[in-house]
């Protein structure tokens, strides 16, 4: 029996565009690829940038040894039909500056990129790397028309990773014990949990005194700007791209994992029509279910302050886009 030559065999590879090359896109372009997850579409608007790190990180699969498909572009066109759509363009924080400084410049960058990339794949998952991340998951939510749960930002994966690290370095202990929960928007009225934040299952409030978890909530809190204000020249990239490729991995693995996410609130936490940091069971089709923890008065209270701060954000950036 003769066999089919593999040059005539199609197939359709799964595919995640990632919006913007720059150092958390290209990173993460990077992740996605040597974990064997999805090919790439790497897209930004310098010419030559996004075709140029696409080139280098096919380059590298002979030391990798993965079969992946990384390809660079300037066109919408070239990203059809993925799978998952990640938006990491827009301008990067520089000292001093809060996420929220961000707004006006940002607001434009990912509506435009958010309406072009689902033009060319409108079965796609979204997810917002973008900052102030909170309020631009919903200008792209908006701006798509797409369900709600098919929206996601990456925010709470990324401090919860943080206050892990701060934990275990506190503990002198190994992170692979360590699980916390970081609840609210991804800026300084973000909401970490300690009761909710355990090693081995073990609440860090019975393992460190009050004044040393404080100590290590602000520091989570101030966890990006920490890294800014160290590099002068950018921000974290590491970490965040780290944390969006766990979300692709969990969606495009139907894995159903429960993980804090920006995700579009209809009544829980006695909060509407705002996307903001909370526990999420993940899975293929993006947000599953939010789910609702048992929050005290004084962690609900400050869930909801920092769901207002993101909701007058959202108004105000409406307003500079009109």
């Amino acid at each position: 029996m003769a066999s089919t030559p593999l040059s005539s065999i199609m197939c359709t590879p799964t595919r995640v565009a990632v919006v913007g090359a720059g150092r958390v896109g290209s990173t993460l372009a990077q992740r996605i690829a040597e974990k064997n997850l999805a090919d790439v579409v790497l897209l930004d608007v310098i010419q030559g940038w996004p075709q140029g790190v696409a080139l280098d990180l096919m380059e590298a699969r002979g030391v990798e040894r993965h079969d992946r498909q990384i390809i660079g572009t300037n066109d919408y066109a070239d990203t059809a039909d993925a799978s998952i759509v990640v938006i990491t363009a827009g301008k990067p924080r520089t000292p001093g500056m809060s996420r929220d400084d961000l707004l006006k410049i940002n607001a434009r960058i990912v509506v435009e990129a958010a309406k072009n990339a689902i033009a060319h794949s409108p079965n796609a998952i979204l997810i917002i790397v973008t900052n102030p991340l909170d309020v631009m998951t919903y200008l792209a939510w908006e701006a798509t028309g797409i369900p709600p749960q098919r929206v996601l930002g990456m925010a709470g994966i990324l401090d919860s990773s943080r206050f892990e690290t701060f934990i275990a370095m506190e503990l002198g202990c190994s992170i692979a014990d360590i699980s916390a929960t970081v609840l609210g928007s991804h800026g300084d009225l973000m909401v970490p949990i300690p009761r909710f934040s355990t090693v081995r299952g073990i609440p860090i409030t019975e393992l460190l005194d009050a004044a040393t978890i404080e100590r290590l909530v602000a520091r989570t809190r101030n966890g990006g700007a920490e890294i800014v204000e160290l590099m002068q020249t950018g921000g974290a990239f590491f970490a965040p791209a780290s944390s969006v490729c766990s979300m692709i991995e969990a969606i495009l693995l139907n894995q159903s994992r429960l993980m804090p996410v920006a995700a579009y609130v209809q009544g829980e936490y006695n909060l509407d029509d705002v996307f903001i940091g909370v526990p999420c069971w993940i899975h293929c089709g993006g947000v599953r279910q939010v789910l609702s923890l048992n929050l005290t008065d004084a962690e609900l209270e400050a869930l909801q302050v920092s769901a207002n701060a993101v909701r007058e954000n959202i108004q105000r950036a409406k307003e500079m886009l009109a």
